[in-house]
């Protein structure tokens, strides 16, 4: 059973070059429930759709979802794809069904909009950190690409990619996925995939713009996870962190992003000094600041030997 302390943790730099290190009973092939780390891997997979053309950024759930029962008396109404992806749409309820295994997904997604229906939230304005927002923008992608479920267009991203091939989006249930942490994956995986990311290999150059963008630049942080556990301002682009060790937002964006997990899993790619990685780790929930903690107390010598010849 892999503990509280165990981990597993790799880099590569942009030579090909590897190190790897394994704590415990940990391995990179140990399987991982994957908290937020999950949103990185939903956000890609919804831009290859809109790079195929089966969804645009501009849209709103309204266009895909017929059920959507949000009225255009309400400013939720104008939300878009872009502001679900960044997390700053106005939803800010998160009912239970999110959580719950035996829900119907598209039923979980209305109840989504009438829980924060009516709240006075303006799209675009405030970055409220949660699940809902990918859920929403999930049954998008589901309407669009024609299919049942999410598990058909994950299946189908797998069958393009060839990543994640034991991974599954099951939890609560794989009916009623949490695409905002409801992963497995084994650290291989994930590794994997972000090696693909950073070549190139999953998003063009325009969707790769999109993904790196701070979307919150003009946005205020209603809430935030990195501002509560590490006391540091963060900002967000599409299912990613830009990382900035300071109280005060003062970073360039998209220098170094990441999407750390709640179990302390820790994926990441330094695109200022060209390596990137991931702590793979699953403690007690809460606890990614751990992780972080862990990658940070490493990195000066990781960065020494990136920069070795």
């Amino acid at each position: 059973t892999v503990s509280e302390v165990d981990f597993s943790f790799a880099v590569e730099r942009l030579d090909g070059r590897r190190y790897t290190f394994n704590r415990g009973v940990s391995t990179l092939q140990t399987s991982y429930e994957s908290a937020s780390t999950s949103k990185l891997v939903s956000a890609v997979i919804i831009l290859r759709l809109v790079e195929q053309g089966y969804l645009n950024l501009t849209e709103r759930p309204q266009d895909r979802i017929n059920t959507w029962p949000i009225v255009s008396s309400d400013p939720l109404y104008n939300m878009t794809l872009a502001q679900l992806l960044s997390f700053t749409s106005g939803l800010t309820a998160s009912p239970p069904c999110v959580d719950a295994r035996n829900v119907n997904f598209e039923t979980c997604v209305i109840n989504i909009a009438n829980s924060s229906a009516g709240n006075g939230r303006i799209p675009g304005q405030q970055f409220f950190y949660s699940n809902p927002h990918l859920q929403v923008a999930g049954l998008m992608a589901i309407k669009a690409r024609g299919v049942a479920t999410w598990q058909d267009v994950f299946a189908e991203f797998k069958t393009q990619t060839g990543l994640f091939a034991t991974a599954a989006y099951d939890l609560p249930s794989a009916s009623n996925p949490r695409l905002a942490g409801g992963m497995h994956w084994t650290g291989e995986e994930y590794f994997s995939f972000l090696r693909a990311l950073k070549n190139g290999v999953l998003l063009n150059a325009a969707s790769m713009s999109q993904l790196l963008t701070d979307h919150t630049a003009a946005a205020s942080i209603t809430y935030s996870p990195i501002v509560a556990g590490l006391g540091e301002d963060w900002h967000y682009g599409f299912g990613l962190w830009h990382e900035c060790q300071n109280s005060t937002f003062n970073c360039a964006a998209a220098t170094r992003i990441s999407s750390p997990g709640a179990y302390g899993a820790y994926p990441f790619w330094d695109k200022s000094k060209g390596y990137f990685g991931i702590l793979a780790r699953q403690g007690s929930v809460g606890t990614f600041t751990n992780g972080i903690a862990i990658e940070r107390s490493v990195r000066p010598q990781v960065e020494q030997w990136v920069a070795c010849q």
